[in-house]
């Protein structure tokens, strides 16, 4: 065999790593029709800046077929949603957690140590009462609209599915944003299909 025809089978074998790596989403425990998701987080996830019924926790509940619960509290960062989520899990008592939560603490420089260290905590009290967890992931408030890397190493780490670029993209449109760090109701909705998507990709839906 000649070193064109090996180059060509590695380049092959390469290409169809990459793609099947890129094809790979955690998969997620099926959410029975009658099941809860509880939408967790802060402004984003309470919908700040559209109006009502139209923040993404509401778009994507008659996109599922599911009842969605919108436990956004603006303005809250990773330490107070920690302190916060017990309550509700015990409560809401979701077979779904969809985790939102960061923005605050990137905007106001906190440690992205703890933030993370918050978040890890957070996955684990609804793992620990069989709740399953999909992440979001929440943008940098400057010019790269990059998630921090958090983000990814968390959902690696605890093998969840992640949506990590669908907010980055909207808050990157005028047209989809109702100021620098929030969607309106457009943004919102094409958040809740993206997360819809990412729902029926790892088996949840």
């Amino acid at each position: 065999m000649g070193k064109s025809s090996i180059l060509i089978q590695l380049l092959f074998a390469l290409s169809l790593a990459l793609l099947t790596g890129c094809s790979q989403v955690a998969q997620s425990p099926h959410l029975a029709a009658d099941g809860v998701v509880l939408a967790f987080g802060d402004s984003i996830t309470a919908g700040t800046g559209a109006s009502s019924g139209e923040s993404y926790p509401e778009i994507l509940g008659s996109l599922i077929g599911r009842s969605v619960v919108n436990a956004g509290v603006p303005g809250e960062v990773t330490a107070e949603g920690a302190a916060r989520l017990p309550e509700l899990l015990e409560s809401v008592k979701p077979a779904l957690l969809i985790l939102c939560h960061g923005g605050n603490d990137l905007l106001r420089h906190m440690d992205q140590r703890q933030a993370a260290d918050n978040l890890r905590g957070m996955i684990r009290m609804a793992r620990e009462r069989g709740v399953a967890v999909v992440l979001v992931a929440v943008p940098s408030p400057d010019l790269s609209l990059k998630p921090p890397a958090f983000y990814d190493e968390l959902a690696a780490e605890s093998g969840l599915p992640i949506e990590s670029k669908a907010l980055g993209k909207i808050l990157g449109k005028g047209s989809l944003k109702s100021d620098y760090i929030h969607p309106n109701a457009a943004g919102y909705r094409q958040l809740a299909e993206a997360l819809a998507a990412l729902l029926r990709k790892s088996g949840a839906i």
